[in-house]
């Protein structure tokens, strides 16, 4: 993508210093959009736990400490635990192999860790499905994270570049997250 753009500005006389940015303003955008989407939702997904656990805290019948309220407690606390984990995965896997399997990943994450949430509140063996799917989805994230940084090493110290075939096995296996 920088070399694309290198070239645009070599081919005018004068670089342009605003062409510049703007070229390199949309180079970035189009990498990273679909990451800047799953991150706000995730940041949505929050601020509903959250709310869920101020409305049991503060609800007219019910006690500080009610079991309701000590399960909601417990499932915002375990979402929160892996919260920064899941955003340096979705992120790096995101940056350095391909944005689109990522983010593929990070919304079929969200909508695990919403089982998880929503499974906590009846009997905490009903959130183990949405527990265990979550922490496959993780491992394939950070399984992209290795082979991105992997073939940016091999790109600089050898001179292979395999992330056309990298991406392609990757956008297939992504697919596959889908099955139970």
């Amino acid at each position: 993508m920088l070399s694309v753009m290198l070239k645009m500005t070599l081919q005018h006389s004068e670089p342009d210093p605003q062409f510049i940015l703007e070229n390199m303003f949309e180079a970035v955008m189009d990498n990273i959009f679909l990451l800047v989407l799953v991150t706000l939702l995730s940041v949505v997904q929050n601020v509903f736990f959250a709310l869920k656990v101020e409305k049991e805290c503060t609800g007219q019948h019910s006690k500080p400490h009610s079991a309701a309220f000590e399960r909601l407690s417990c499932a915002n606390r375990n979402c929160m635990d892996t919260y920064p984990t899941f955003l340096a995965v979705l992120w790096c896997a995101g940056i350095c192999l391909s944005q689109a399997p990522a983010a593929f990943a990070g919304i079929i994450y969200l909508v695990v860790r919403q089982k998880y949430f929503v499974g906590y509140l009846g009997q905490t063996c009903q959130s183990t499905p949405g527990f265990l799917f979550g922490k496959r989805i993780l491992f394939f994230l950070s399984l992209m994270c290795a082979v991105g940084i992997i073939n940016h090493l091999m790109l600089s110290y050898c001179g292979s570049d395999y992330k056309e075939y990298i991406q392609t096995i990757t956008k297939a296996a992504s697919a596959l997250l889908l099955l139970p």
